[in-house]
């Protein structure tokens, strides 16, 4: 990139996705819903009892194959668990606009592209979820 942003959130989540190769649209469609109603967020009693759409909160969303390492054999990782491009991108953006429609802001990055993110981290909360 030539260092111009391309998405940009306030407050809220930033969904490293990663598409397998097993996956499907309904794979998309039920982790988009999660991510919508997951209760993370806290109402400043330090319960996490919020969720994106509670607290107006808005996703940016980054297409990220590495998740898909398999690291367990060798140095170098593997992707072969990782869904090929033209795979990839459609339920990326299925995930993406499934998203959009539970009411959710959603920016994106470039699909397939090398890219900076940034991100500030305002809070522990960090999770791995798979459908």
């Amino acid at each position: 990139m030539d260092g111009t942003a391309v998405g940009e959130i306030g407050h809220g989540l930033l969904v490293l996705l990663g598409v397998a190769a097993a996956d499907g649209p309904g794979e998309a469609d039920r982790l988009a819903g999660k991510v919508s109603r997951l209760r993370i967020f806290t109402a400043g009693d330090g319960k996490f009892d919020l969720s994106i759409l509670d607290i107006g909160g808005e996703v940016l969303a980054v297409s990220q194959f590495t998740l898909l390492a398999d690291t367990t054999k060798g140095n170098r990782p593997g992707f072969s668990d990782a869904a090929r491009p033209e795979l990839a991108e459609p339920l990326y953006l299925r995930f993406c606009e499934a998203l959009r429609e539970a009411g959710v802001h959603v920016e994106t990055g470039v699909f397939g592209a090398s890219m900076q993110v940034e991100l500030v981290n305002d809070g522990p909360v960090t999770i791995v979820m798979e459908t």
